[in-house]
């Protein structure tokens, strides 16, 4: 099968699986697209078709990606409509690495699910149904300010703030055809540098557009990159970056633990951002992000001793116990293992892999006592999105909505009403307030 305009990947959905990557709140950067006037039903929105296109804005060009069990279609978009043949060949090598490199290509996640499968049976038991789940390599820098913005938020509300950051603070890249619907033009946006958020005005204006207390620690934290690496620009990796931001990546040839107290050095990051940041961006594969919820499963399913009705207070020395205790079960990938249980848990993937009639939840018996009560692994595994908000709190996430210029900023519109689509249980949530 061949895609016009677009160059293919042989790569199965057990390599990579697009729908679950790309939504599960790793990256807030991408844009799902598709035909609007089909109302599909939230199972099948993770079977890889090709009337879904993801599409990201990097600093020169904006990447499309389309998806089949089989293979990934890949192109990218650049503001010259032409170019010679050798500029476009060099492009569409670089474009290739890029992906390799983003994705991680390099790392067979089959024999990584199957590593884990034999070490753990909880893993086992879902393991067919979520496939195809690996880390994304982010930019640290976007990485890093994503991550800010995720303290006590939801992934749609972060979306809408990393989105808004790139309409903000970042000229247009260029204006692109909507791809399944004629002539509707969609302008795209790069992440803005650390100088673009580090002046002191920057705070004032994104608690305008709704950041709250976390206007501040994004404008703090890129001045103090700045202050201290400064901004000039430095040619590496091929493209041309700010001194800070080569720092930042500079952090993935350090050790873990000497990379994550620079990040904590950082307004806004504690141990959890920041393991956040080691995980998706630093290359430090080990690193799992821990929080209440995380201690919960590794009580109930792996061991850690506490109790599972209570609620500890998240201690550095807890925080390292459960950190521990996943990793002696995961070994040197159990960041990437904990994505799968993350994106298992998430409410948007409660259909996920499964047919109509299936059942969306998973019955694991916990593994403490014999004859215990089943556990529904999307009431366990993993934090999950805030519960329906009361009318105060949907009044004034509308509030926040109009303040970030959805109406006339479509990408950001657009991400935040594909992710919300995804659920069927949420747009009957909808329908009912209604």
């Amino acid at each position: 099968m061949s895609i016009s305009g677009f160059k293919t990947i042989s790569l199965p959905l057990s390599q990579l699986s697009l729908s679950a990557v790309l939504k599960c709140g790793q990256s807030f950067l991408w844009t799902v697209l598709t035909p609007l006037t089909t109302d599909t039903p939230a199972h099948s929105s993770d079977v890889p078709s090709t009337h879904t296109e993801y599409r990201l804005c990097l600093r020169d060009r904006v990447i499309c990606l389309r998806q089949t069990p089989d293979a990934l279609f890949y192109r990218s978009v650049f503001p010259e409509a032409h170019c010679s043949e050798s500029v476009q060949l060099r492009r569409d090598e670089e474009t290739l690495e890029w992906l390799k490199d983003y994705f991680q290509l390099d790392i067979d996640l089959l024999d990584l699910y199957k590593q884990w499968a034999d070490k753990d049976k909880v893993f086992a038991k879902f393991q067919d149904r979520f496939q195809g789940i690996r880390m994304l390599r982010q930019d640290p820098w976007e990485n890093l300010i994503s991550f800010i913005c995720s303290s006590n938020n939801n992934i749609s509300r972060i979306t809408k703030m990393v989105q808004s950051l790139c309409t903000q603070y970042s000229p247009p890249l260029l204006d692109l055809e909507h791809p399944f619907l004629p002539n509707k033009m969609l302008t795209y946006h790069p992440f803005p540098p650390p100088s673009a958020l580090a002046d002191p005005s920057v705070g004032s204006q994104l608690r305008g557009l709704g950041f709250g207390y976390r206007a501040d620690f994004v404008q703090r934290t890129a001045k103090m990159l700045v202050d201290f690496h400064g901004s000039n620009k430095v040619t590496t990796y091929g493209k041309p970056l700010e001194a800070s931001e080569v720092w930042l990546r500079q952090l993935r040839n350090v050790s873990t633990e000497e990379a994550r107290q620079e990040l904590l050095k950082f307004i806004g990051v504690g141990r959890k951002v920041a393991d956040c940041v080691l995980l998706m961006s630093l290359d430090k594969k080990e690193v799992v992000p821990v929080d209440t919820h995380v201690h919960q499963i590794a009580i109930k399913h792996y061991g850690l001793k506490g109790s599972v009705n209570g609620k500890a207070t998240m201690t550095p020395k807890l925080y390292e116990e459960t950190n521990s205790r996943f990793f002696s079960i995961w070994g040197d990938y159990a960041g990437w293992a904990h994505s799968v249980l993350f994106t298992a848990d998430l409410k948007s993937f409660a259909l996920y892999g499964l047919s109509p009639n299936s059942s969306p939840s998973l019955n694991i018996p916990s593994p403490k006592k014999k004859g215990a009560k089943s556990v529904n692994i999307n009431d366990n595994l993993l934090p999950t999105p805030p519960m329906t908000p009361s009318p105060s709190k949907r009044k004034s996430e509308t509030e926040l909505s109009c303040a970030l210029g959805a109406p006339s900023t479509p990408i950001s519109q657009l991400c935040i009403d594909t992710a919300e689509t995804l659920s069927l249980i949420d747009r009957v949530k909808r329908r009912r307030r209604v």
